[in-house]
C-alpha cells in the first residue's frame, strides 16, 4: 500500500514537472524576469500582458490583450516587426528602467529605449487602462513614470491615451496598421495628427494622404457625420504653441470601446456588448466622398447626387470634357476672377465638411463677421468659417487660394463660407425700398400661383396613380394599399420613346428574364438605362411593381438607382441611372476586356457588392432577399464602382422573419443555393451562397456553370481540390497574374471567403456583417468545408478521395486579433 502512495506521488509530480503552468504577476522589478508561461495582470483584472503567438510557436511576440474577451482581441505589441524565432523569449526590467526582449544568448530582439536618467529602483506594471508602465522607487508616493506604452501606440487606439504632435519640430505619434491580421508588423496605413495649418486628423498610406477624419470644431472631428459620437465619447483636442494631442474617453466608465486602424486602411470604432461581443459603432472612410479630394479642388462631393461630383456654385470644371467623363481629377476653376477688394462676398454652404486644413490659418478670439473681414483684405483668401461650432459660432479660420476636399455631410456638418466675386452674389444689395416692395409683391404673388399649380398638380398625379392602380388592379395585380405610397417621378411613354430613338436596335443593351434595356439619353442631356417588360416575360406587372417598391425606398451608393417609371397602356418601363461599363459579366467573361480589369478592382468590386448586401440584408428598412443575385445584375459605373441591380425577383422580411419558403423556384442556376435548389427554402444565406458563387467567378474569370475540369468538377469544386491540393493561387485568372504578385494574402482571403459563402449548409455560411469584416481583414476566417453540389463520389486516379483531405493548409488568418 506505501508504495502504490509513493508511486502515485511521484507520477503526479513528473505530471507537474512536464505540465506548463501559466502564473499571472502584479508587476516585476529590476533584474526580475516575465518568462513565456507568466503574465502580468492590472489590477482591474481586465488586461493582461505577455507572450502569445497566431497559432506559430515558433514565431512569438509580447505584447498586451483583453483579458476575459474571447476570441482573444491584442491591443498593444511590442516586438511587432521582430517576432521571436524558433526559441523562448524573455521579458527583463534592466538596473536603468529599460525593458528589453531577449531571446536566448543573443542581442535583445526588442528594447524600449525609455530613458536616459538612472532609475533607482525601477519596476513594470500593467496598469487598468492597458498602459505598461516602468515606474521608479515603488514606495514613492509619486511613482515617477519613466517610459510607458501609450507613448508608442500600435495600431489600437483606447481611452486615456493621446495622439500627439510637436508644432515646432512635426513630430508625432500616430496608430499604425498591421501588415495582416496574423503579422502585427507595421503595415501601410498610418492615423495621426497632421500639425500644419489649424491641425486636424488624418489617415495616410505609405505617406500619402487618403482620408481626412477633420479638425476639431469644439464638439468632434468636423469629418465625422456621426453626431452619436461625441454624445457618447468626451473627446478632447488640446492646442498650444508647442503641442496638440486628441484623446478621448467614454461617458458612462462601465463603456468598453476601442478604436483601431485597420489593415484595408479604415478607422474603426467598437463598443463591447453585453454579450461580450464586440459591435462596430463607427468606421471610416464612409464612402467615395470620404476618399481624399476625390472631386478635385473647388467642388463639392455629395453622395446623395449622382454624379456625386459638383462645382462649386461661382466655379466651373477646369475641363469640361473630361468631367463629362466624371474624371473629376482636374477639378474646377471660378467663373470670374476676385476683385481683390470690398466688393467681393461670400456665399454660403451649409452642412459641410470644411475643407482641408493644413494651409489654413485661425484664430479663437475673432467673430465670424470680423473673419469675413480679415478674409476680404487678402486677396488670396478664398473661404472662411467658425472654429468652434458651439454657441452659435466663435473663432475664424481661413483658407487660402483653392479649397480642397469639400463634401456634403449625411448629417451634421456646418456652416462653410466661399468668397465669390460681387458679380456672382445673388443678393439685393443696392436695390432701394420701392424696389424691394415690388420684388416682395411680386415673390408673393408668384408663391400663390406656385402653391395653386402645385395643388393642381398634386390632384393630377393623384389621379395619374389612382389610375395606374385601377389598370393593375383590373389585370389581377393590385397594389397593397396599406403599404407605403411611392413617391418616384412618372415618365411620360413619348419621353421615353424620344430618348431612346423609338425603342431602336442600336440602343439595346441587353435582354434578361424582364425583358430588353435600352440606353437612352433625355432632352437635359442625362442619360438612362430603360428596362422594358416584356410581353412574353415570365414575370408581369406583380414583377413590375415589387421592384419599383423596393428600389424606390433603397438609397446606397452599391445600389444601382432608380429614377422613375412609365406605364401607359400595357408598357411597363423602369428608367435607371446608365451605367458606362455594363455589367460585371461583360468584363470577367469576356477574352478581351478581362484584362482590362485588374486585380484591385475586382476587389473593390467585390466588397462594393458585399456592402450592397449587407444594406439590404440589414441596414434597409425592410430585410430584403435579392434571389437572384449574378454577374450580370452587378453594373459598373464610370469609376467601375459595382451596383446591385433587378429586384424583381426580390422578397422582404419582417424584423424577425428568417427563412421564407416557394413553390416557384425563380433565379439563375449555378447561383442558386441548394436549399432553395431543393425545397424553395431561401433566406439571407441564399444570396450569400450566391455573392460566394460571384466572388470565385470574378478571381477566376469562369463561370460556374460553363467551367468543368479534367475531372468533371464546376468552378466550385475546382476552388476546393485547389484549396485541398494546397494550390489556391491556380485558380486566379492568368490575365491578371501579375496584379496579384503583391496582393497574395488578399486573394487567398477571398478564395477562403468564397468557399465559405458556398457550404452545402446555409449555418455554416457566413452573414454579411462578418463578410465585409473578414474581406477588411477584421474577421478571422473559419475553415471550410466541401462546397454545395461537390460530387461526394469523386476521388483521384490514385483512389483518394479529396472530399477527405484533413485541408491543414494554413495560408489564410484563422485566428483571432
Amino acid at each position: 500500500m506505501e508504495s502504490f502512495k509513493v508511486l502515485v506521488v511521484c507520477t503526479l509530480l513528473i505530471l507537474f514537472y512536464f505540465i506548463p503552468i501559466c502564473n499571472t504577476l502584479n508587476s516585476i522589478d529590476q533584474g526580475q524576469s516575465l518568462k513565456e508561461n507568466e503574465t502580468l495582470v492590472s489590477e482591474d483584472g481586465a488586461f493582461e500582458a505577455g507572450f502569445f503567438n497566431f497559432g506559430d510557436s515558433n514565431r512569438q511576440y509580447f505584447g498586451i490583450w483583453y483579458k476575459d474577451i474571447s476570441p482573444r482581441t491584442i491591443v498593444w505589441v511590442a516586438n511587432r516587426d521582430t517576432p521571436i524565432e524558433n526559441s523562448s523569449g524573455v521579458l527583463n526590467v534592466t538596473d536603468g528602467g529599460n525593458l528589453v526582449i531577449l531571446a536566448g544568448t543573443g542581442p535583445p530582439i526588442w528594447s524600449s529605449n525609455s530613458t536616459s536618467r538612472t532609475a533607482k529602483k525601477p519596476f513594470l506594471q500593467l496598469l487598468d487602462t492597458a498602459s505598461l508602465v516602468v515606474k521608479d522607487g515603488r514606495n514613492s508616493p509619486q511613482n515617477l513614470i519613466l517610459w510607458q506604452s501609450f507613448d508608442i501606440p500600435g495600431d489600437t487606439f483606447l481611452p486615456g491615451m493621446k495622439l500627439r504632435a510637436n508644432m515646432a519640430s512635426g513630430n508625432y505619434t500616430s496608430l499604425i496598421c498591421w501588415r495582416d491580421t496574423q503579422d502585427p508588423a507595421m503595415g501601410l496605413y498610418a492615423y495621426r495628427i497632421d500639425p500644419h495649418g489649424y491641425p486636424q486628423m488624418v489617415i495616410t498610406k505609405g505617406g500619402t494622404l487618403i482620408y481626412r477624419v477633420g479638425s476639431w470644431n469644439g464638439n468632434m472631428l468636423s469629418g465625422v457625420p456621426s453626431e452619436s459620437l461625441y454624445k457618447t465619447f468626451n473627446s478632447s483636442f488640446e492646442l498650444n504653441d508647442q503641442e496638440v494631442s486628441y484623446g478621448y474617453e467614454p461617458f458612462n466608465k462601465s463603456i468598453v470601446s476601442r478604436y483601431m486602424v485597420t489593415t484595408s486602411g479604415q478607422i474603426q470604432r467598437f463598443i463591447l456588448d453585453q454579450t461580450k461581443t464586440w459591435q462596430l459603432f463607427f468606421a471610416g472612410p464612409v464612402d467615395q466622398c470620404d476618399n481624399y479630394a476625390f472631386c478635385g479642388s473647388n467642388s463639392n462631393c455629395d453622395v446623395s447626387n449622382s454624379p456625386q461630383c459638383d462645382c462649386l456654385q461661382g466655379f466651373a470644371p477646369k475641363s469640361q470634357e473630361k468631367w463629362s467623363a466624371q474624371n473629376w481629377s482636374g477639378g474646377c476653376v471660378r467663373n470670374v476672377n476676385l476683385s481683390c477688394d470690398s466688393r467681393d462676398g461670400f456665399l454660403k454652404f451649409s452642412g459641410m465638411k470644411i475643407p482641408d486644413t493644413s494651409k489654413s490659418w485661425y484664430n479663437r478670439s475673432m467673430s465670424l463677421e470680423d473673419c469675413k473681414s480679415f478674409c476680404l483684405k487678402n486677396c488670396s483668401c478664398t473661404a472662411c468659417a467658425n472654429l468652434d461650432v458651439r454657441h452659435s459660432g466663435s473663432g475664424c479660420l481661413l483658407w487660402f487660394n483653392d479649397i480642397v476636399d469639400v463634401r456634403k455631410q449625411t448629417s451634421g456638418g456646418q456652416d462653410l463660407y466661399i468668397r465669390v466675386a460681387a458679380s456672382e452674389l445673388d443678393n439685393n444689395k443696392g436695390l432701394s425700398k420701392k424696389q424691394l416692395a415690388g420684388i416682395l409683391v411680386g415673390c408673393s404673388l408668384f408663391i400663390i400661383v406656385m402653391v395653386i399649380l402645385g395643388i393642381v398638380m398634386h390632384r393630377k398625379n393623384k389621379l395619374k396613380k389612382s389610375n395606374m392602380n385601377q389598370q393593375i388592379s383590373w389585370k389581377n395585380h393590385s397594389i397593397d394599399k396599406e403599404k407605403e405610397d411611392i413617391d418616384i417621378p412618372l415618365y411620360d411613354l413619348s419621353t421615353i420613346a424620344i430618348a431612346t430613338s423609338h425603342f431602336s436596335i442600336n440602343k439595346k443593351l441587353g435582354e434578361g428574364g424582364f425583358g430588353p434595356v435600352y440606353k437612352g439619353t433625355l432632352t437635359n442631356g442625362q442619360e438612362i438605362a430603360v428596362k422594358r417588360l416584356s410581353h412574353s416575360s415570365g414575370q408581369g406587372t406583380n414583377e413590375f411593381i415589387n421592384e419599383v417598391k423596393l428600389i424606390a425606398n433603397l438609397q446606397h451608393r452599391n445600389l444601382v438607382k432608380l429614377l422613375g417609371c412609365c406605364i401607359h397602356g400595357d408598357e411597363r418601363l423602369l428608367i435607371y441611372e446608365f451605367m458606362p461599363n455594363r455589367s460585371l459579366d461583360c468584363f470577367i467573361f469576356d477574352q478581351a476586356k478581362r484584362s482590362l480589369l485588374h486585380w484591385d478592382q475586382r476587389f473593390q468590386i467585390i466588397r462594393g457588392i458585399a456592402r450592397g448586401l449587407l444594406y439590404l440584408h440589414q441596414d434597409s428598412r425592410l430585410r430584403i432577399i435579392h434571389r437572384d443575385l449574378k454577374t450580370s445584375n452587378i453594373l459598373l459605373d464610370q469609376n467601375m464602382n459595382s451596383k446591385i441591380s433587378d429586384f424583381g425577383l426580390a422578397r422582404t422580411f419582417g424584423g424577425d422573419q428568417v427563412v421564407g419558403k416557394t413553390k416557384r423556384i425563380v433565379g439563375t442556376y449555378g447561383y442558386i443555393s441548394p436549399e432553395y435548389a431543393a425545397r424553395g427554402n431561401f433566406s439571407v444565406k441564399s444570396d450569400v451562397f450566391s455573392f460566394g458563387v460571384i466572388v470565385l467567378e470574378t478571381i477566376s474569370g469562369h463561370k460556374n456553370r460553363e467551367y468543368f475540369d479534367d475531372n468533371d468538377l464546376n468552378l466550385l469544386g475546382h476552388a476546393w481540390r485547389l484549396w485541398c491540393e494546397e494550390r489556391p493561387l491556380e485558380l486566379i485568372d492568368e490575365s491578371v497574374a501579375d496584379s496579384v504578385a503583391v496582393a497574395e494574402p488578399e486573394v487567398l482571403r477571398c478564395i477562403h471567403i468564397g468557399l465559405l459563402c458556398v457550404q452545402e449548409r446555409p449555418e455554416d455560411r457566413p452573414d454579411m456583417s462578418a463578410i465585409v469584416l473578414m474581406l477588411n481583414g477584421e474577421k478571422p476566417l473559419a475553415r471550410p468545408r466541401e462546397p454545395a453540389f461537390y460530387p461526394h463520389q469523386f476521388c483521384s486516379s490514385t483512389g483518394n478521395c479529396a472530399v477527405n483531405s484533413a485541408n491543414e493548409i494554413s495560408i489564410t488568418l484563422l485566428d483571432a486579433r
